[in-house]
């Protein structure tokens, strides 16, 4: 696995093979997930660092073997936020420890596009960049304060996971959010967002030509309009800065993260 990554990150983008240099100790090995991934170790502006085994991203978990379990109750990984839709929750249920606290949050996902439908957006339109921006905004508060609400309120002996289908859009957009509040550079954050692409190359790539035979378009092309690119970051946050003014009126107006309770996260999980 290790070598396939830094083979993968040698055709991306510096930017992107960054975050690969640390891949053995970021990315956790399981053999029923995909883009499972520790979100600590990023420097922030004020010369802190993101904790270790506190926060974790991933794809689904409906697969997760026995084993699996094993490092995720290694991990003390107990608290749970799905971002999927109700019907993708409902069709692979996440596999999870004994107690765990789950919580489903599906704001806009009930409404993404069919197959055919994502088929003719990729087509014709800007599925990504509406997703980002001016046709997801709606969502993002209600989507994103269970996450934020739980990171407040988890044990500090215990570690969280968000997560949704590919952990690449909705999951991204959290971590992105996240990382921001601690004071971990834009970059970095970039880094980790457009890192997806190579994590997920198993379960993209053999999408790629399906997708091209029913749009008549190149699996290039395909590829072109589904790789994530810093782009989409810049117009989810100036899209927030549009209609709020700054990402943390957002948080305080939307989810009830203000000023006292982005103390409490930087204490939390930042050291």
């Amino acid at each position: 696995m290790k070598k396939t990554l830094i083979f993968a990150g040698l055709m991306l983008p510096a930017l992107s093979f960054a975050q690969l240099t640390d891949s053995t100790k970021r990315l956790v090995h399981l053999k029923g997930a995909l883009n499972f991934r520790d979100i600590g170790g990023y420097q922030t502006k004020d010369g802190k660092s993101v904790k270790w085994n506190k926060v974790f991203r991933s794809a689904s978990i409906n697969k997760l073997t026995d084993g699996d379990m094993d490092t995720l109750r290694a991990k003390q990984i107990y608290t749970v936020v799905d971002l999927r839709g109700t019907k993708e929750a409902a069709d692979a249920p996440d596999r999870l420890l004994e107690g765990t606290d789950y919580t489903l949050s599906p704001a806009g996902s009930d409404a993404l596009p069919n197959n055919q439908q994502m088929m003719a957006l990729l087509k014709n339109g800007n599925f990504l960049e509406d997703f980002y921006g001016k046709s997801g905004i709606k969502y993002f508060g209600e989507r994103y304060k269970p996450v934020f609400q739980k990171l407040l309120a988890l044990d500090d002996k215990k570690a969280m996971l968000y997560h949704c289908t590919g952990g690449r859009d909705r999951t991204g957009m959290a971590t992105a959010l996240f990382l921001y509040i601690l004071g971990v550079p834009e970059k970095k954050i970039e880094q980790d967002f457009t890192a997806s692409n190579v994590y997920l190359e198993p379960m993209m790539g053999k999408n790629y030509g399906p997708m091209a035979q029913a749009t008549g378009m190149t699996a290039e092309e395909i590829k072109a309009k589904m790789d994530l690119r810093p782009e989409l970051l810049h117009i989810f946050f100036d899209t927030i800065k549009a209609q709020y003014g700054s990402v943390e009126s957002f948080m305080e107006k939307e989810m009830g993260i203000g000023s006292k309770e982005i103390k409490i996260l930087k204490s939390k999980y930042t050291i």
